[in-house]
């Protein structure tokens, strides 16, 4: 399996974004994801992207459907749960999710389709995900081509390293994120994403915490 995206937790309407517009990241098209109560705005990379994501309607995202994945509790910001989520998508050599999941069919998505959440995952581990109909952003079909020019001078995710602040064991889906993926896991003392754009060709890090935890390379 391969990336797909990230979701990382924002206050409604992503104000934050703005952080990585000023840097020179070129913003895609925003989602509303009617059923689960969700929204997001979205940066896109050659191989993957970037999705700031928030509650947008509470009573949506605590309903009967939308509850097991617990996006309640993971974008609540008054809670510790890692403020992540990794979806992931197939190889040729992994056509379905790798790991044990559950089936997970939201409202909005097209008939037949589904979210593979990978089951008994704690809450300060990332959501790990798996959709099997999932391309990357330059493979998409034209008419949903989303923007992949980036003043930044950025074009594809290269290397992920994920710090949880937590002395348990790794969970099954996160050792198989680990190997089949290439998701570097450490310890740490708070949850902070990696992102590494092109191998580092460029030599620069960009720290954009306190206001997200996010630490790009490039």
């Amino acid at each position: 399996m391969q990336l797909d995206h990230i979701f990382l937790r924002t206050p409604a309407g992503a104000p934050e974004a703005a952080l990585l517009l000023e840097l020179g990241l070129t913003e895609g098209s925003p989602n509303q994801h009617a059923g689960q109560g969700t929204a997001n705005r979205r940066f896109f990379f050659h191989n993957a992207f970037l999705e700031l994501l928030w509650i947008a309607d509470p009573a949506e995202v605590a309903n009967a459907t939308t509850r097991p994945t617990q996006l309640a509790q993971r974008l609540d910001p008054a809670q510790s749960a890692s403020p992540f989520g990794f979806c992931f998508r197939p190889t040729e050599a992994t056509g379905t999710a790798p790991f044990p999941s559950w089936a997970y069919c939201p409202g909005y998505l097209p008939a037949g389709m589904q979210v593979d959440i990978a089951s008994d995952t704690p809450l300060h581990e990332p959501m790990w995900f798996f959709l099997t109909q999932a391309v990357a952003p330059a493979q998409a079909p034209l008419a949903r081509r989303q923007p992949l020019q980036h003043t930044l001078g950025v074009r594809a995710i290269t290397a992920v390293t994920l710090t949880i602040p937590t002395a348990c064991n790794w969970s099954s889906a996160a050792q198989i994120a680990s190997a089949s993926a290439g998701i570097t896991l450490q310890r740490g003392s708070s949850h902070l994403l990696e992102l590494c754009f092109d191998y580092g060709v460029q030599g620069r890090s960009i720290d954009l915490r306190p206001a997200l935890p996010l630490l790009l390379r490039l």
